[in-house]
Parts: structure tokens; sequence; C-alpha cells
């Protein structure tokens, strides 16, 4: 009995020496590991630049097996790395904020459209946001469209700004401009969809718009031209449906708003367009934080109005600014609810 228990338990302590650093009856070190191999650490520039900041990305590295592909990869990003906007002084980032700031005082405030740079044209999200912008009604005449101005810019008489992009950026801006109003824009020169080798608009004015380096410049100039600072200001911020760059600047307004951190004296309204119900799923979200108790009940409605339509994003504003019944001729075209369709088949 003793000699079979001996066996069991020299035979369940092999099993464990090697996880308790044990060999052979005595307590070893486990061995360091190897050091790093300094040819596989790309240079810092080339770090933002290989991990995903829009040409090959992390997998690339991965991939490479050998010092001359890693050496591509490096040369490639160093050579990237050089076009981006340079940090060496905060005096830089200042500077670009104050012209920010200067194009929206020569320009006037009015309202922002924020949406996503990849939509098409043909696409009916595209369509809504001309027409919220416009306010037109669309008959038809042969092919062609016919637009009738009346639209959200000549609802509250001011000037139209965006990031100046293309998609729902651009829709924006052609609906300003059929209505003959002002337009204003910060564009950068890293978009996500078209435009993203210039630094110039297609067809803008160079004056009405600034080619921004910094994203934070940017943000601080859209969120300056919605700022009310008397009652005879007319300004709004509409969200519309969009990406990444999108959701970053409806929640850092949001934040904003919700801070009293926006640095208007009055009031913004703010939009957020559910066109199809885009944004369904994140108000659900945004409603299990609530049940979480991560945000407070009945905060997030308190920030903005949800709108599924460009009847009701209009009435909210002729409310909001108090405009006469008389001048609500709204002529908008029949709702378009063609639910889910991907922005890059259409």
């Amino acid at each position: 009995m003793e000699a079979a228990a001996s066996s069991v338990g020299s035979g369940f302590a092999s099993q464990l020496r090697p996880s308790l650093g044990l060999r052979g009856g005595r307590r070893f070190s486990p061995r360091p590991p190897p050091p790093p191999r300094s040819w596989l650490r790309p240079p810092r520039p080339a770090v933002r630049r290989l991990c995903g900041e829009g040409g090959r990305t992390h997998d690339a590295i991965t991939t490479a097996t050998s010092r001359d592909q890693l050496g591509e990869l490096e040369a490639d990003a160093v050579g990237s790395a050089a076009l981006e906007p340079g940090r060496s002084s905060p005096v830089e980032v200042r500077e670009e904020m104050a012209r920010c700031f200067d194009l929206v005082h020569r320009l006037g405030r009015g309202a922002v459209y924020l949406g996503s740079s990849r939509v098409p044209p043909t696409h009916p999200h595209y369509l809504h946001t001309a027409e919220l912008a416009r306010e037109a009604i669309i008959g038809s005449c042969g092919d062609h469209p016919v637009f009738v101005s009346q639209q959200i810019a000549q609802l509250l008489n001011c000037t139209t700004w965006t990031g100046a992009g293309p998609g729902l950026m651009d829709a924006a801006i052609q609906g300003a401009l059929e209505a003959e109003k002002p337009v204003g824009g910060f564009k950068i020169s890293k978009e996500a969809g078209e435009w993203t080798t210039s630094n110039f608009h297609p067809y803008l004015p160079p004056e009405t718009y600034l080619t921004c380096r910094f994203f934070s410049a940017r943000k601080h100039g859209l969120v300056d031209a919605a700022v009310r600072s008397s009652h005879t200001d007319r300004t709004a911020v509409v969200a519309l449906p969009g990406g990444i760059g999108t959701l970053d600047e409806l929640f850092e307004i949001m934040a904003l708003i919700q801070l009293e951190r926006i640095g208007s004296t009055l009031p913004v309204p703010f939009l957020l367009l559910n066109y199809d119900s885009y944004y369904s799923k994140l108000l659900d979200f945004l409603s299990d934080c609530q049940e979480w108790g991560t945000v407070a009940q009945g905060e997030v409605a308190s920030l903005w109005k949800v709108c599924n339509g460009n009847h009701e994003a209009l009435e909210y504003l002729a409310e909001f600014y108090n405009v006469p019944a008389a001048e609500r001729n709204y002529r908008l075209s029949p709702q378009m609810n063609q639910q889910r369709i991907s922005y890059a088949r259409s």
C-alpha cells in the first residue's frame, strides 16, 4: 500500500514540477524571454502609420517574413508619415483655430451638418439631406427632378456649415446653394471618401472654406459656427447618418451641451436624423446605458431631438425659433422608405 502511494505521489509530483518551477527536485528560475529583435521595431512615426491610419495595416507586418519586406514597409510608412501634420508647437494649432473662428465671423453662424462622406448622390439619404438643407419639392420634368426653393437655410435665414467633403456634406452644400444662401466649410485633407488628394474643394470659392491640418481646429470651427450669442442668431446642429467621424463629432457636441461647455449663451437645437431607422440601434444602446446606470434617466433625450424625417425636423426648428405658421409652407417629396440600402451598393 505504501509503495503504491509512493509511486502515485512521485508520478503526480513529476507532473507538477514543470509548472512549479521544479526540475529534479530542485527549484529553478524560468528562462528569461529573449531580448527584442530591434530590426522588428519600426521607428515611432511608422508605428502610427502601420497600425491603421489608412495604408497597409498591422496585418501587413505580421505577414512580412524578411528584413527586406519589413524595410519596404518601414520606408513606405516613413514616407507617408512625412505628409502628416506636424505638431512641433501648439502655436500652429492655435493659429489654425484662429483662422477657423475668423471664417465663421466673416460668413456668419448657422446650421451645422455632420454626416458621412461615403454616401453617393444616388442614395436616398443623400436626397433626404439635400432636401432638408433646401426644403424642396421634387417634381418631374422629363428625366430631371425640379427643385423648388424654400429650405432650411431659408427657414432660419442662415449660413450652412459642413466639413466641406463629399457624401452627405456635399448634399447639404448643394441644398444651400439651391437656396442661394451662404455656405461655409472646414475641409480636412484626410476624408474617408473622395477628394482626399487635394486641399481644394472641387467647386466652392476658396474664400468660403478652410482646409484644416488638425482635426481639433476643425471641430472648434464647427462648434463655433453653431454658437448662439443673441436671440437673433438662428443656428442648429444636424447629425445625419454617418460613421466613425460623424459619431465622434456628434458625441463630442452632445458632451459639450451636457456639460454646458459649448460656449453658447443661448440653447442650440441639436437634431439627430434617424433616416430609415439608421440610428435606432445606437438609441437602443444609449437606453441600455440608462439601465446600467452609466447615463441618467432621460438625460440623452434632453440633449437632442431625434427626427425620423425632414418634416419632423423642420417643424421642430420652426417651433424652436417661433416661426409663424404662415411661413411654414413646406413642400416635401414623398418619404422614401427604403430600408438598409448599403451606401456601397447604391
